[in-house]
């Protein structure tokens, strides 16, 4: 992870911890062409764990750590990331594992970051 990708990660654990009360506990960022793909590890309070323990459990905690996490970014659009990175955010694709706690985010930018923050 070069020093663009770890600021970046820095920016997804605080924008989560700011709006879901809780960042996770490990981030690692590569940018691939127009895409920053953050692997997350340590997302899940030891509420949801709780929670995650029932199969209808399961069902609400992943639709709330998918469906509503993209919601809550196009609500409030990420504008320290386009900052960061002079691009504009497009899109956010995301799953979690919640048995392993361990979830996938894919930022999605107008520029190809890859070529523009590679490691010389």
């Amino acid at each position: 992870m070069n020093k663009m990708e770890a600021e970046f990660s820095n920016l997804v654990k605080a924008f989560r911890k700011r709006h879901m009360g809780k960042g996770p506990r490990e981030i690692r960022t590569t940018f691939c062409n127009h895409w920053a793909i953050c692997e997350m590890e340590g997302n899940l309070s030891p509420v949801e764990k709780f929670i995650a323990s029932g199969s209808e459990g399961r069902h609400v905690l992943r639709t709330a750590r998918t469906e509503m996490v993209k919601e809550m970014y196009r609500n409030h659009p990420p504008v320290e990331m386009e900052e960061l990175l002079g691009a504009k955010f497009l899109e956010l694709y995301l799953d979690i594992d919640l048995e392993k706690d361990f979830g996938m985010s894919i930022f999605v930018f107008d520029q190809n970051i890859q070529n523009k923050f590679a490691s010389k």
